[in-house]
């Protein structure tokens, strides 16, 4: 007769872990609906725990852990730019894309409630969260640009480009995930040369930096 399979043991968390398994459970729901569409009753449950559980961790409530898996994402957002700075510049560019996008597609329809804002239970802390990873971008691109100093127009261009890959990730989802994420990363990477060539005509560090890029390819 064969024997019942043991019972797992149980193994009690620590304050971090089961602080991080509830960020993963709240990331989960508000990657595919919108903040105000999420109870603590469902976070609890994705997580499998008890709703008073949910509340000694996030006293604060649903807002508090908003907030708090929204700065979970930012994280890992500003991570996907953070690439070597080794090798030619557009193909780090390209690999950072693909992070970006990776992550874009795993929270697809929950991607612009999730980091765009248009929630009800956005405020000031949560619209400054989002800003700060497109502030992240900005500083990782211009320091791959290794431009000492960059002028007003450089650093414009760069965060008017970081603008249209948000947008053109959100129209993406739109448009039912097309076109494939790698012709989308190789179409945004053009538009980044395309912008940086139009900003060189009226700026001789832009122009400088788009000559060196040439001499890369």
């Amino acid at each position: 007769m064969t024997p019942p399979a043991a019972t797992p043991a149980y193994r009690r968390l620590s304050v971090e872990e089961r602080r991080s398994q509830l960020l993963d459970s709240a990331l989960g729901l508000f990657a595919h609906r919108a903040p105000e569409d999420v109870s603590l009753d469902d976070v609890a449950e994705a997580a499998g725990v008890s709703r008073p559980l949910v509340y000694r961790y996030f006293p604060g409530g649903k807002q508090q852990l908003y907030e708090a898996a929204l700065r979970s994402a930012a994280e890992e957002l500003e991570q996907c730019f953070d690439e070597p700075r080794v090798g030619p510049l557009l193909p780090r560019l390209a690999r950072a894309l693909d992070r970006y996008l990776a992550f874009v597609d795993q929270h697809d329809a929950g991607f612009s409630a999730l980091l765009q804002g248009g929630s009800v239970v956005e405020t000031s802390r949560t619209t400054a969260i989002v800003d700060g990873v497109r502030r992240a971008a900005a500083e990782h691109i211009l320091s791959h640009l290794g431009v000492t100093g960059p002028g007003l127009r450089l650093r414009m261009t760069v965060r008017m480009w970081i603008t249209a890959v948000e947008a053109a990730s959100l129209i993406w989802l739109d448009e039912d995930k097309q076109p494939p994420l790698d012709e989308l990363r190789d179409w945004l990477v053009d538009q980044f040369v395309a912008v940086l060539s139009v900003t060189a005509a009226r700026d001789a560090q832009t122009a400088e930096l788009v000559q060196k890029l040439a001499d890369d390819v």
